[in-house]
């Protein structure tokens, strides 16, 4: 019986974190609006100024991230195509040639859409 008891409680207590959190949540997002992403003034102090740049979405970080990622997803692939020699010496180099091809196609896609965004970020400042 103490132990049903003692999950109930359990339970109401993780209903009302979850509660205060979505409050809490409510109330930092309004607060950073209006206080870092509405308003077009500098601040004096570095952090607060790429606090602001970055809730603008004016530095990206996807761009390092995605770097990162293609680096280990292409030398995941050569490592993981050796498993496949003492199966198939054809089925290791189509998958080691194919799968960093395909790698490199979708990384380059993606930094594509980058290009296009810092072009265009780059021209919209020279239009003002």
């Amino acid at each position: 019986m103490t132990s049903v008891l003692g999950l109930s409680f359990a339970a109401i207590g993780n209903d009302v974190w979850i509660t205060v959190a979505f409050v809490l949540a409510i109330l930092a997002a309004v607060g950073g609006y209006f206080f870092f992403v509405k308003p077009k003034k500098d601040y004096p102090n570095k952090f607060v100024t790429w606090l602001r740049e970055f809730l603008n979405f004016n530095e990206m970080l996807i761009e390092p991230i995605l770097k990162i990622t293609y680096i280990f997803v292409t030398v995941y692939i050569v490592l993981t195509s050796f498993s496949l020699i003492s199966y198939s010496f054809l089925a290791f180099i189509e998958y080691l040639l194919l799968g960093v091809i395909m790698i490199r196609v979708t990384y380059e896609a993606a930094m594509i859409l980058i290009s296009i965004w810092k072009n265009t970020k780059e021209i919209n400042k020279k239009m003002k």
